[in-house]
């Protein structure tokens, strides 16, 4: 019995192998994106852990989101252990239905617009008319996206409109963009909360001064020289508990939470990373390092499985 590790980016595996070879966790890795599902069969035993990113479709993986879905779908036909399964995936996808979720937890969340066109004349009169009730400035970004990627601020809608109007304009590949509220940061930086199996690791804070909006904290990301990111020590805050209990509600096992804090002293969560990637620099000087606490988790889950098979073998089912 094994790990079977569902994703699509294999530069980003190496921290993670390399913590369940220090476990002694036996993984495989599932790179999904193209290929065949043989619905008839069945799943091997183990535990799925999906670490699927919604910015798959940028490293040439337009597929893999679909591909990850009828899999997971597969799995939990099987009755198999999924960590972050087909629920959790669709909260990857959509910031969107991530907002609404927190928004409905009593988390706040900025002040968002979603906005869906069938082609791009559409799209651009909705995308200008919600930055007109949002008010300058605010940004806009794709609704399923990563990494920062496709993240915009505007300081009118007639810069908006120039924009759209240009080259330099991407539309979003789900067809929905969101216009959203400008965060007016009381430090110039973000802050992600880490949870793994239902207890809060550490936060760390990224750097948007240097960093701007694209604040992947993996070696493979493309980050400045000098890092962006350090652990926020001794960080204790309301908020941990309010996350621990999202994640719980909506089975998200693994997965790092997103807040600014405003200059007007709100405290505003706007994204849910649950293919969370770990800087090692942070991870190295946290009091525990996440690839390893994870490794940690899903052995214990597979010590749960094995110990269930061995039971239905003992009763000859």
């Amino acid at each position: 019995m094994k790990l079977h590790v569902l994703h699509e980016n294999p530069d980003w595996y190496p921290p993670f192998a390399a913590a369940f070879d220090a476990e002694g966790v036996a993984h495989e890795e599932w790179l999904l994106g193209e290929g065949s599902l043989d619905l008839d069969a069945e799943p091997p035993q183990g535990v799925f852990w999906s670490r699927m990113s919604a910015s798959s479709y940028t490293r040439g993986h337009p597929w893999a989101k679909d591909h990850t879905r009828a899999v997971l779908c597969w799995l939990e036909a099987h009755g198999r252990r999924v960590v972050n399964g087909r629920r959790v995936l669709e909260l990857e996808m959509s910031k969107a239905e991530q907002l609404t979720a927190l928004r409905r937890a009593g988390i706040a969340v900025p002040r968002t617009i979603a906005v869906v066109g069938a082609g791009p004349g559409e799209r651009a009169r909705g995308i200008l008319d919600a930055a007109g009730r949002i008010g300058a400035p605010f940004i806009v970004k794709p609704n399923q996206g990563g990494k920062g990627l496709g993240v915009r601020r505007f300081d009118s809608v007639r810069e908006l409109a120039e924009h759209l109007d240009g080259p330099a304009w991407e539309p979003p590949v789900d067809g929905v963009s969101l216009v959203q509220e400008y965060i007016r940061a009381a430090e110039p930086f973000i802050t992600r909360v880490e949870i793994v199996g239902g207890e809060f690791l550490y936060a760390l804070t990224a750097d948007t001064a240097r960093g701007g909006f694209e604040l992947c904290p993996a070696d493979a990301c493309a980050v400045p020289t000098e890092s962006i990111f350090a652990l926020r020590k001794g960080f204790e805050h309301p908020i941990i508990e309010r996350y621990l209990a999202f994640a719980a509600e909506y089975g998200i096992e693994i997965a790092g939470f997103e807040f600014i804090e405003a200059d007007d002293g709100r405290i505003l969560t706007y994204d849910v990373n649950t293919n969370t990637n770990y800087n090692p620099e942070v991870d190295a000087a946290a009091p525990r390092s996440a690839p390893r606490q994870i490794a940690r988790y899903l052995t214990s889950l597979l010590d749960v499985e094995a110990a269930l098979a061995s039971a239905h073998v003992r009763e000859g089912r």
